[in-house]
C-alpha cells in the first residue's frame, strides 16, 4: 500500500525551511520575530517553527493591492 504522505510537504518547517521558501537570510526571519513583523512562528521546546500555511498568508499580505503610478 502506498504511503499517502509521500511526496507530500511537511506542514512544520523549521526557521532554515522557512529562510529558503521566503529566500531570505535566517537573520532576518530571527529580527522579524524579534520586531514582531515576520510571518507567525512558535516554539517547540528549543526550535522556532512555522506552519507552511501562515508562510503564504503572511506573503500574501505583503502584496500591495493597490496599483502604483
Amino acid at each position: 500500500m502506498p504511503d499517502p504522505t509521500a511526496g507530500h510537504q511537511p506542514e512544520l518547517l523549521t526557521i532554515t525551511e522557512a529562510a529558503d521558501m521566503l529566500r531570505a537570510p535566517v537573520a532576518t526571519l530571527r529580527y522579524w520575530r524579534h520586531l514582531g513583523t515576520g510571518p507567525r512562528s512558535f516554539r517547540l521546546g528549543r526550535r522556532v517553527l512555522y506552519r507552511r500555511a501562515d508562510l503564504r498568508s503572511w506573503i500574501d499580505a505583503q502584496a500591495d493591492p493597490s496599483p502604483r503610478p
